[in-house]
């Protein structure tokens, strides 16, 4: 049997089995919010998983996230092995996972490691959900649909680098569907964000998020 990390968060439906989802935190770290939603998750009948890429470090300090975020691409190998070794983990908690669909939600940070793993990991993810964040570079060996949820305004996430993104999964074609909320900026889906959190947006992309991953 796979231990499961103990800074790791699992979650599970009432009927105890569901569709495997991989939740991938943003730079702050495995927080409340990315637990709650996982929560949420389980209670849409999926298995969410969320691994914790900083080894217990959470933040609320825009610098220290910097830095913690500056440390794992500094060490990109280190970091994709924590990704595969959770989806290992994740992919012996669901029953028959040959047959179940696995999906990927990143949000800022998690988002470029949930586009990755659709690269490095095609024959085991079908769907994709990114939150304001992006990975550039070739998709055409991704067997993935995605979602992307964007701000109007985000000092961190460029529009170029977004319009990049989803010309590259068009030129890979695959299936994409980007959306783009008015009156937003970086992390207006995370309700611990008081500066940024938008609840009309925030519901409004987790309701596309649900359908989309029960599509």
């Amino acid at each position: 049997m796979i231990e499961q990390p103990t800074t790791s968060y699992l979650a599970t439906p009432p009927s105890g089995d569901g569709n495997p989802i991989l939740v991938l935190h943003a730079w702050w770290g495995l927080n409340d919010t990315i637990k709650e939603i996982c929560n949420r998750l389980a209670a849409e009948g999926f298995v969410a998983y969320a691994p914790d890429l900083y080894d217990g470090k959470i933040t609320d300090n825009v610098d220290d996230a910097e830095a913690y975020a500056g440390d794992i691409f500094q060490n990109l190998d280190e970091a994709r092995q924590k990704v595969a070794e959770a989806v290992t983990y994740l992919s012996a908690q669901v029953s028959d996972p040959s047959g179940r669909e696995m999906a990927a939600i990143g949000f800022s940070l998690g988002a470029f490691f949930a586009l990755d793993l659709s690269v490095l990991a095609p024959d085991l993810v079908r769907s994709v959900v990114v939150f304001y964040g992006t990975r550039p570079g070739d998709y055409t060996k991704s067997q993935a649909a995605y979602l992307g949820h964007f701000a109007e305004t985000d000092e961190f996430e460029p529009q170029e680098e977004v319009e990049a993104l989803e010309q590259a999964l068009k030129e890979a074609g695959r299936p994409v569907q980007f959306y783009h909320y008015p009156n937003t900026s970086h992390w207006f889906a995370e309700p611990d964000r008081h500066q940024a959190y938008n609840q009309e947006a925030a519901e409004l992309a987790w309701e596309r998020t649900v359908a989309f991953l029960k599509e």
